[in-house]
C-alpha cells in the first residue's frame, strides 16, 4: 500500500489534489466554528445550491474559467442571505431555503435544457457530489486556491478579536462601536469564497460536512473559542488528508470519503469529549 501511494505521489495533479483538499479544509474549519456559534452553519448547504445553479450557467456560457460567473454571483448571494435574515419578516432559514432550493432548480433545468453532454445526470451527479474533478486540477486552479486560501486565513487571523466579539455577542459588539455589519458581511463573503473552492473537492451537496462537522467535533472536546479553532483546523486537515489518500488507494469518490473521515472524527472526537468530562 505504501508503494502503491508513492508511485501516486509522484504523479503532479495527486500533489496538487493534496494540498488544495487540505487548503480548502483549513478554511473551512476557520469559518465552520464562527457559523456553528452563530446558529448559521446551513448557510454552507444553501451557498452551495447556489454556486451549482451559477456554474449551470456558466458552462453554458462556455467561458474560459467558470469562477467568474460562480465566484461573484456565490459572493453576492451571500450578502443576499444574510441582508434577507435579518428582515423581520423572512427568517435566515427561510431566506437560505429559498435562495437554496430556487438556485438548484434553475440550475438542473438550465443543464437539461441548453446541455451538449451526451451524459448530463453523470455531469449532475458529480457536481452535486464531488468526482475526479478534485484529481484534474489545472496548476492556473492551485494557485487561485492558494491565493485564496491565504487571503481567508489573513482575515481570520488579523480580524480575530473583531470576529470572536460579532460571534458571541454582536449587540454588545455594536455597543462597543464595532461595525458588526461590516464583519458579517466580511464573514459571509469569505464563506462564500470557501463554498465556491470546496466544490471541486465534495461536491455541492457535501460542502457543508467541511464547515460543520470539524467545529462539532472540537465542541465535543475544548471549551474555548481559540482551542475550538486549531482543534477543527487540526482535525479537518487531517480528515481531508486522509479521505483523499484512501480515494486513491481505494478507487472510492473523493468528497464522500472525505465526509466519511469526518464523521468518524467526530464520533471519536465525542467519546473523547465524555472520557475528559469524567
Amino acid at each position: 500500500m505504501i508503494s502503491t501511494l508513492q508511485f501516486y505521489l509522484s504523479y503532479p495533479f495527486v500533489r496538487y489534489a493534496l494540498i488544495v483538499g487540505t487548503l480548502i479544509a483549513l478554511c473551512s474549519s476557520l469559518l465552520g466554528v464562527t457559523l456553528v456559534l452563530k446558529r448559521f452553519s446551513y448557510i454552507g448547504d444553501g451557498l452551495s445550491h447556489v454556486a451549482f445553479g451559477a456554474l449551470a450557467v456558466a458552462t453554458l456560457i462556455d467561458l474560459g474559467s467558470t469562477s467568474v460567473v460562480v465566484m461573484p454571483v456565490t459572493v453576492i448571494a451571500a450578502i443576499l442571505i444574510l441582508r434577507t435574515g435579518q428582515n423581520p419578516r423572512i427568517h435566515g432559514d427561510a431566506a437560505i431555503a429559498m435562495l437554496s432550493v430556487g438556485s438548484l432548480a434553475v440550475g438542473y433545468l438550465v443543464m437539461n435544457l441548453f446541455s451538449t453532454s451526451a451524459n448530463i445526470s453523470g455531469d449532475v451527479c458529480s457536481t452535486l457530489f464531488g468526482s475526479t474533478s478534485i484529481l484534474t486540477l489545472t496548476k492556473a486552479e492551485v494557485w487561485l486556491c492558494v491565493v485564496m486560501s491565504a487571503i481567508v486565513a489573513a482575515v481570520f487571523i488579523f480580524l480575530y478579536n473583531r470576529i470572536f466579539a460579532v460571534t458571541f455577542d454582536e449587540n454588545f459588539a455594536r455597543a462597543t462601536g464595532l461595525r458588526a455589519d461590516l464583519y458579517n458581511n466580511l464573514i459571509a463573503v469569505i464563506t462564500a469564497v470557501i463554498i465556491v473552492l470546496a466544490m471541486n473537492l465534495v461536491g455541492s451537496l457535501l460542502i457543508s460536512a467541511l464547515v460543520i462537522f470539524p467545529a462539532l467535533s472540537a465542541m465535543r472536546v475544548i471549551q474555548n473559542f481559540k482551542g475550538v479553532v486549531i482543534y477543527a483546523a487540526v482535525i479537518s486537515v487531517i480528515c481531508a488528508l486522509t479521505g483523499i489518500i484512501l480515494s486513491i488507494l481505494f478507487s472510492t469518490p473523493v468528497g464522500s470519503t472525505i465526509v466519511a473521515a469526518d464523521i468518524a472524527a467526530f464520533m471519536l472526537s465525542c467519546l473523547l469529549g465524555r472520557i475528559i468530562a469524567r
